[in-house]
């Protein structure tokens, strides 16, 4: 009786406004692509919560931005459910990218990463052909990588600024899932990591939500496409996630500190809370969902 108690206090429903941090965030900066240990507080990706079932045992996966902030968090729910993984990062990463694919490891699967850009055409390419090389197949691809920044207005928008927010969240999207397709089999999935800004757009990440919004018409219009090849494809919606692009990103001092204040759970998501949409539209539950937009949005709508 005492056990049983003990397993059901331990199960008790936990008040979402409190399960993680809720108040003001310290002030501070990164220069862009942001790294862990230089974010405060320190982003939850799961390392000491998540607990896997075999969802994906056997199955090889392929995170773009795998290296920190939710790649990281879904790296981590992936191995631990049993796959494979390969994440892609910036060579500025490397840090960050060792330890996740140490996280993957501990969790006794095979681990990989790969430096880059995605911006790149014939980077993008090469590890799709190298994660099918090193992994033995390639059965789940999250195009995670992003890349966004505080703009004052349109008219301060600079066109180097653009192209590289473009380039990073929709050129290199389309190199990677391009060069996948020939590798994916009945039973495969393509995740986007999309946006709330897609659907409600802030001023200050114009050209960014216009990528993000560009992103749900990719996913509605591929999953046409593979459907009929048994390849479903899907997105996560995220609102304000903790993560180290959130200080890179050049918020003013009000923006930070209140960041994710004003969702109806009062406060900014961890990583870790992103990773089980992640696992679900990767498994098997997910069978019969294709083209669809799955908000982790803190309450906020879509």
């Amino acid at each position: 009786m005492a056990e049983a108690t003990r397993a059901g206090a331990e199960n008790e429903a936990q008040d979402p406004r409190e399960k993680h941090h809720s108040g003001e965030y310290p002030v501070q900066s990164q220069e862009q692509p942001g790294l862990t240990r230089e974010t405060s507080p320190t982003p939850d990706h799961g390392e000491d919560s998540y607990r896997g079932s075999g969802r994906l045992t056997g199955r090889r996966a392929l995170i773009t931005g795998g290296d920190s902030g939710i790649g990281r968090a879904v790296a981590i729910a992936y191995a631990r459910e049993g796959a494979d993984v390969a994440i892609v990062h910036l060579p500025e990463e490397a840090e960050d990218a060792a330890a996740t694919v140490e996280l993957i490891e501990r969790a006794g699967r095979r681990g990989v990463a790969f430096a880059g850009d995605v911006r790149d055409e014939e980077f993008a390419g090469h590890i799709v052909a190298d994660t099918v090389t090193e992994l033995g197949g390639l059965d789940i691809l999250v195009l995670n990588a992003a890349y966004q920044k505080n703009r004052e207005g349109l008219e301060e928008l600079e066109t180097e600024e653009l192209d590289r927010v473009f380039r990073t969240n929709l050129y290199g999207l389309v190199y990677t899932a391009r060069a996948a397709i020939p590798y994916l089999g009945a039973g495969a999935s393509i995740i986007v990591t999309s946006s709330i800004q897609a659907f409600n757009p802030s001023p200050e990440l114009i050209d960014y939500a216009m990528t993000k919004a560009a992103q749900v018409a990719f996913v509605k219009a591929l999953a046409e496409q593979l459907g009929p090849e048994g390849v479903r494809v899907n997105a996560v919606a995220p609102g304000p996630i903790w993560t180290p692009l959130i200080p890179a990103t050049d918020f003013d001092e009000e923006k930070l500190t209140a960041f994710g204040a004003d969702t109806p759970l009062g406060r900014a998501g961890q990583p870790a809370e992103l990773a089980g949409a992640y696992v679900y539209l990767a498994s098997d539950e997910a069978s019969y969902v294709s083209g669809a937009v799955v908000p982790v949005t803190g309450g906020k709508p879509l």
